[in-house]
């Protein structure tokens, strides 16, 4: 057997792990980089970038869809399936290319394929013929997606994020089970590209949307596009050569049999974990994940560290990264071992409209917690850039703690969430306060001007400010 020993041997070579091998090689040079499936991250391969090229070829025929609303005809348009997915492989495999140029730049003796396992505290195998002793580890083992056991009877015509954009055109038709991030995303996409799509949620969930007004008014919206249950009642799944059947409780027409080309299964994520042997790492293990401290990803007292969807605290890319630096710097260093301050929570949904939180989410607090905090509200439905650009839908509703006035956090479903969020993002991360926000540049006419309407809102409730008389004469026509 091939026996290595290495200051730092980091498991998993997704974005968690290539960024703590590159924090950890400004300490050391003994390092390895363990890779159980081929190169390339799960953002790069199904996840973020494909599923964003899906979108972008849906907002297109959308846009063709309501282009009449502009006084343009548009007289004869059709999507081609063939060449939506073809196009859409094509850039994911660009981008797929770009990660696995940066891996080969690795030197050779840094890097290895194979599953390993730990068979004591410090020492792995790899495969049946390298075995490594490590002084620390880091595992970014990553996530992959729960498969529910009544779902499993679609067979053959069962899909997944990972082998949906394989499919060499588009369906016809499609159940989505999940109306998370993932299946939200997919469903709409494909229903504006002319699937045929019904989804279908459990215990009233959608996107993780905490407020219940937000949650409602999503509901209404995205039923306007296609069919969704964010509670469904399914009795039956049966795959069969040709497609998927499924019984289940329509709302309007009761119990009924529906058949669609495929069953897409978008219900989740868990950490990959299983396969590692952790009884034999000497971790504290809870609920099968090993005990995990936030501020320095170290397990315990080991020199483990554990980091990205694998540790579940924050399965999103850009806390990949900031966990693989933190936890390869720690594991280079060690034992050295440092905190850093969290980023605050923020997630993005790239549905139309978009969904984003932020911050501290004031429902999901206990009522207890929940008087500390102020909340001020608007809606796009008449904000003068959105009605101009007919993306007038959705509302905010931002959060303000009493007495310090600080910004706390904040859920929207609206036009360009996703560039509002980062600006709120960067408020709460640096600890402003609404009054600060307010004193901040606001162009005319923006969709940013919705942001300083609620935040004036927020500041009257926090007893900083008088309402809002007339937002027209205070901020231009449609502010």
């Amino acid at each position: 057997m091939d026996k290595r020993t290495v200051d730092v041997a980091i498991i998993g070579a997704g974005t968690a792990g290539l960024t703590a091998y590159n924090a950890a090689r400004k300490h050391t040079d003994k390092l390895l980089l363990i890779e159980a499936g081929p190169f390339g991250t799960t953002c790069a391969r199904v996840g973020c970038m494909p599923s964003k090229l899906l979108i972008a070829a849906a907002d297109n025929a959308h846009g063709m869809v309501h282009s009449h609303l502009f006084g343009i005809e548009v007289k004869e348009w059709q999507v081609n399936g063939r060449r939506v997915m073809e196009r859409l492989r094509r850039e994911r495999d660009r981008f797929v290319s770009s990660v696995l140029d940066s891996i080969r730049d690795l030197p050779e003796h840094h890097k290895i394929q194979g599953s390993a396992r730990f068979i004591a505290p410090g020492r792995l195998a790899v495969g049946d013929d390298i075995e490594v002793d490590a002084a620390r580890i880091v595992i970014a083992t990553g996530s992959s997606p729960d498969i529910p056991e009544l779902m499993r009877a679609a067979g053959q015509r069962l899909l997944l994020n990972d082998s949906l954009f394989e499919l060499p055109s588009l369906p016809e038709s499609i159940a989505v089970f999940g109306p998370g991030v993932v299946g939200l995303e997919l469903g709409q996409a494909l229903s504006r590209l002319g699937v045929d799509v019904r989804m279908f949620g459990k215990g009233g969930e959608l996107a993780g949307i905490a407020d219940d007004d937000i949650r409602d008014y999503a509901d209404r919206c995205f039923n306007e596009e296609f069919y969704l249950d964010t509670d469904a009642a399914v009795d039956d799944i049966q795959g069969s050569d040709h497609g998927v059947s499924i019984t289940y409780e329509h709302r309007q027409k009761g119990l009924i049999t529906e058949h669609f080309d495929y069953l897409l299964a978008a219900t989740g994520r868990s950490p990959n974990l299983a396969g590692l042997d952790l009884e034999n790492s000497g971790l504290t293990i809870e609920e099968d994940i090993p005990v995990t401290d936030p501020w320095t990803l170290r397990c315990g007292d080991s020199a483990v560290f554990l980091v990205g969807d694998a540790n579940q605290l924050a399965p999103v890319l850009h806390e990949a990264a900031f966990e693989g630096r933190l936890a390869g710097d720690n594991a280079g260093r060690y034992p050295d071992v440092r905190q850093r301050e969290r980023l605050v929570p923020f997630s993005v949904v790239f549905t139309s409209p978009q969904i984003a939180r932020i911050g501290i989410l004031v429902p999901e607090l206990q009522p207890s917690e929940q008087a500390r905090y102020r909340t001020g509200t608007f809606s796009f439905e008449n904000q003068g850039r959105s009605r101009v650009m007919d993306r007038n839908r959705g509302m905010v509703k931002l959060y303000g703690e009493r007495g310090s006035c600080i910004f706390a956090g904040a859920e929207l479903f609206g036009p360009a969430a996703e560039h509002l969020a980062h600006l709120l993002a960067w408020a709460a991360q640096t600890r402003m306060t609404v009054t600060a926000m307010l004193s901040m540049p606001f162009y005319h006419p923006v969709i940013e001007e919705g942001l300083r309407t609620a935040l004036r809102d927020l500041n009257y409730h926090l007893n900083k400010a008088p309402p809002l008389v007339d937002d027209c004469l205070e901020c231009g026509p449609g502010g």
